[in-house]
This record gives C-alpha cells, sequence and structure tokens, in this order.
C-alpha cells in the first residue's frame, strides 16, 4: 500500500498510459529516433532539475537557472573564441556560474532577502550580460575540437554520452540526497529552519550550499549545450525555470521545503518531455502547448499546496 501511495508509483503510471495512447494516437512516437529525441530533449535539462530539487527541499527557489545555463555556454564560448583552450574556458564558465550561486546565497544567508527577488534581479542581470556580451547573435563554435564536441554528440556503443553523464548524476546525487548526513540536514532545513538551527544544524551554511550547487550544476549542463550544438545561444534558456520547477513540484517537491525526491523530479521532467513530444506530434499549436504546459505547472502547485495543508 505504501508503494501506491508514492507520488513516483502514480507519475510512472500515467508516463505509461500516455506511451500507450500515443502509441495509436501517433505511428511515429515510439520510434526510435522520436525516443531518442525526447531523451537527448530531457537529459541535459535534468540536471538542472536536481539542483533544482535539492534547492526546493531546503526551501529556497532560483528563477535564474535559465539565464545562467546560457551564461556558461557565452562566457566559454566567447573565451574560446579570445584564443582560450574549450577545456579551460568551460571549467572557468562553471567558476563563473558557481560564483553567482554563491552570490545568490550570501544575499539570502547574510543580507536576508528572499531567494525569489536575489534570482529574480540575477535572472535579469545574467540575461543581460548575455545579450551586451553578444550583440543578441550567437555565438558559432565550429571550430571546437572534436573530442570536446563528442560530450555533446558522441556515443558510447548505441547509447549517446550527454544521457551516460545524465543518468550518472542523477544516481550520485539521488543517493547522497537519501544516504548522507550532509544533504539529509537539507531536509532538515527546509522543514523547519528554526528547530534545524535549534538541533545544531548550521541552516544558513546549507542554504548557501544549495544555491551554490543549482547554479553551478547550470554552468555545467551549459557546457553540455554548447558542445552538443557547437554554438553559444544568449537567448538560450528563457521560460526554462518554469519547466524546471514544474517537473521538480510534479515529482513531489514541496514549495514550502523539506520533502522531494531526485528520481520524482527526474519523473517530472519525462512526463513533460512525453506531454511535449505528444503536442508535437499531434500537430497541436505552439500556444497551446505553452497554455497546457502552464496549466499542468498551476496544477502540480495547487496538489501540493493541498498535501501540505492536510499535512498542516
Amino acid at each position: 500500500m505504501r508503494l501506491f501511495k508514492m507520488r513516483e508509483t502514480s507519475l510512472i503510471a500515467i508516463i505509461l498510459l500516455l506511451f500507450i495512447v500515443m502509441s495509436f494516437a501517433s505511428p511515429y512516437f515510439l520510434t526510435w529516433v522520436n525516443l531518442r529525441a525526447m531523451v537527448m530533449a530531457f537529459a541535459v535539462e535534468g540536471i538542472v532539475v536536481i539542483g533544482m530539487t535539492i534547492l526546493l527541499i531546503s526551501g529556497g527557489i532560483d528563477l535564474s537557472v535559465g539565464s545562467v545555463t546560457a551564461l556558461a555556454m557565452v562566457v566559454a564560448g566567447w573565451l574560446f573564441l579570445g584564443g582560450m583552450d574549450p577545456w579551460l574556458a568551460s571549467g572557468l564558465a562553471i567558476l563563473v556560474c558557481t560564483l553567482i550561486g554563491a552570490i545568490m546565497g550570501f544575499f539570502v544567508t547574510k543580507v536576508g532577502l528572499h531567494h525569489f527577488i536575489v534570482s529574480l534581479a540575477v535572472m535579469v542581470i545574467a540575461r543581460g550580460i548575455c545579450l551586451l556580451a553578444t550583440g543578441g547573435r550567437p555565438l558559432g563554435l565550429f571550430t571546437l575540437p572534436p573530442e570536446f564536441k563528442f560530450i555533446g554528440q558522441g556515443s558510447i556503443g548505441p547509447i549517446p554520452l550527454i544521457i551516460i553523464i545524465f543518468l550518472v548524476s542523477v544516481i550520485c546525487f539521488d543517493f547522497m540526497l537519501r544516504k548522507t548526513t550532509l544533504f539529509r540536514k537539507v531536509f532538515y532545513t527546509g522543514s523547519n529552519e528554526r528547530a534545524a538551527a535549534y538541533s545544531g544544524i548550521r541552516t544558513k551554511k546549507v542554504v548557501f550550499m544549495t544555491t551554490t550547487l543549482c547554479s553551478a550544476l547550470c554552468g555545467f549542463a551549459g557546457i553540455i549545450y554548447m558542445a552538443r550544438f557547437g554554438s553559444a545561444q544568449p537567448t538560450f534558456g528563457i521560460g526554462m525555470e518554469l519547466n524546471v520547477i514544474a517537473a521538480a513540484v510534479i515529482g513531489g517537491a514541496s514549495l514550502s521545503g523539506g520533502t522531494g525526491t531526485i528520481f520524482g523530479a527526474i519523473l517530472g521532467v519525462i512526463l513533460l518531455s512525453v506531454v511535449s513530444s505528444s503536442l508535437a506530434l499531434l500537430d497541436v499549436s505552439v500556444y497551446w502547448q505553452d497554455i497546457i504546459r502552464g496549466s499542468i505547472l498551476l496544477a502540480a502547485v495547487s496538489i501540493d499546496h493541498y498535501l501540505n495543508k492536510r499535512r498542516g
């Protein structure tokens, strides 16, 4: 009975139902090309979802994930075009994103501002830097070495390397969130920060860590995107924050903090990806797709609010 009460079980059932329905609705849905495209689409975004889920569990939220991901691409691309080795440029770009997360963590934990306001400001600033540095035009990185492009375009056997990186990231962070003492403190902090502080947990340090980690994972995802497409897109990631938050909340993470799993959040990503692919194959207008995705987010938040009221 406990298994069937789990949010993950319900999501798996819904995803399987969608697969069955779409297998009859479109002959192209279960083809290898479409399934591979779906997995490739959500794999890198799933890395960002990992960071967002951990941050939500700690009681925070980050609206800047799309802009910071784009900034990682622009910084790495700009340095590479300036003559820097692409691996070093990528490392510095991830470091810049990590520093951005640390700055946000500082304003939240030391200054006392809310995550929402800080991340909203960083979202605008990071996007502005992207547009300023590129003039609003994509950076063509056609001379990237093949070994670097392999990160985003290569395969090990029949499996794309992106999917392997994604699965390794999910397994590692899911294990740490469930089993390690450090990440268990994330749950205690999100559930009741004051009580956690009284019990000896350095809650501000936990919030700072999760905020920084989320931005660092955005930087990592941005580099993979750059390797995959061979360009740096300054407008990339607009609206990503909604997809990422929706996936985490659908998967069981609460906007009030204290609950959530990496596995559940990834199921949320898969569900949204299946819905998007299904709407595209059924030739539904892109405008209707936005309405449907927004409705799914509203439904997920409403369910989360209802469950929190029951627990309260």
